[in-house]
């Protein structure tokens, strides 16, 4: 008699979990490689299906996707929430609180292996089929989310938020147009729309959306204001995860920009390229400026940093063609001047960023400094000799 109460009880329990949805989420413990304490919380579909990672922004935590999650599940979606390290409830230090260095090392090198093991902890999960994974970010959780797709091919749709990838995301997206898209950005959130335009120009996937707000803020702020956005993810998700797994439809209402100027200056002879298109844009309207000089900037930072000198000063000349009265487009091509061992030319550079700060008005004061600041600092250590 026992034994049959106990398995009436059992089934009771089941047709109770069944009628009233997915089970309860749970909170995840996971332990990182070097053995960071890491806390994530898992949505269960409570049946097989795909599964999908959230990433949150850098100045929120897991917690922001808890009314974004649950949808996903009643789809038959599983999804996991996870904490970076230093955020919401896992230990560590926030990246941000790092020096420079140690921050980007600490998003380019230890976050992933954070981010694997929670991938791993979701995909060993006995409902999650392996093979059909989406991700989602915002803000900072766009790059893991690219980054995620790029290191493991099971991932077959992604949603970017309000956020940018290294150049290694984007040459990824750009290698990689059997990935749909889904991307929003506000046009009150500091550039954020361009930035975002600028990456999903890589991807050349027919079915990818960009939806775009006049107002809304960063990242999951735009769900207050726009509160079809949720709808938008979600029905995105049932689309390319459940109805056509790695398949998006077009939709012709809400395309993503088509590839610009910014995209040209990553490839090969880039900045030549650029500069041609550059020009013959000014042919019909001189005071065009087809890309922003911050992007341009960053680019050229990127090659600078991979050791690629030479493509680096061609970027950062074409920039003080496309802004020739920036401080800093000239102090930035000092920079990458320095890096190739030519003096000569990068203290004409540093001395031209100082003469046009006389004059400069644009910039504000801390910004201004920061350029008079470095120009200086080099002029000293090239002209003593002391690189």
């Amino acid at each position: 008699m026992r034994r049959i109460a106990l398995f009436l009880a059992l089934i009771l329990s089941a047709a109770t979990c069944l009628a009233g949805g997915p089970p309860a989420p749970r909170a995840v413990d996971l332990t990182a490689a070097d053995g960071t304490k890491l806390r994530a919380t898992y949505y269960s579909a409570g049946k097989a299906g795909p599964g999908v990672m959230l990433f949150h922004q850098c100045n929120r935590d897991r917690k922001m996707w808890e009314a974004l999650a649950p949808n996903l599940t009643n789809l038959g979606i599983n999804v996991l929430t996870l904490d970076l390290r230093g955020f919401g409830e896992s230990e560590g230090t926030a990246a941000f609180k790092l020096s420079p260095e140690e921050g980007r090392k600490m998003i380019t090198d230890t976050w992933p292996m954070d981010v694997d093991k929670a991938y791993a902890y979701l995909t060993a999960q006995p409902e999650v089929k392996k093979d059909l994974v989406g991700a989602a970010g915002a803000s900072c959780g766009v790059n893991q989310s690219v980054q995620l797709a790029r290191r493991h091919p099971q991932v077959k749709s992604l949603v970017l938020l309000s956020g940018d990838t290294n150049r290694q995301g984007r040459l990824f997206l750009q290698n990689s147009p059997q990935i749909p898209v889904f991307a929003a950005a506000a046009d009150d959130d500091n550039g954020a729309v361009e930035v975002l335009q600028w990456i999903v120009a890589y991807s050349r996937n027919p079915g990818n959306q960009f939806y775009r707000y006049a107002n809304g803020g960063h990242g999951i702020e735009m769900f207050a204001p726009h509160p079809e956005l949720t709808t938008l993810i979600v029905n995105w998700f049932d689309a390319t995860l459940l109805k056509t797994p790695g398949y998006a439809p077009v939709n012709a209402a809400h395309p993503v920009p088509k590839q610009n100027i910014l995209v040209t200056i990553d490839e090969p002879d880039g900045a030549a390229k650029a500069s041609a298109m550059l020009a013959e844009v000014r042919k019909r309207d001189p005071n065009a400026t087809p890309f922003t000089e911050g992007i341009v900037n960053l680019i050229g930072y990127e090659h600078l940093q991979e050791g690629d000198n030479k493509g680096a000063i061609e970027i950062f000349k074409l920039n003080t063609v496309a802004y020739p009265t920036s401080p800093n487009t000239y102090d930035s091509l000092s920079d990458a001047y320095v890096a190739d061992g030519q003096s000569d030319q990068a203290i004409q550079n540093a001395e031209k960023a100082l003469k046009l700060l006389e004059s400069d008005t644009t910039d504000p004061e801390t910004r201004r400094k920061g350029i008079r600041d470095s120009a200086e600092q080099k002029l000293k250590q090239l002209k003593s000799g002391n690189r």
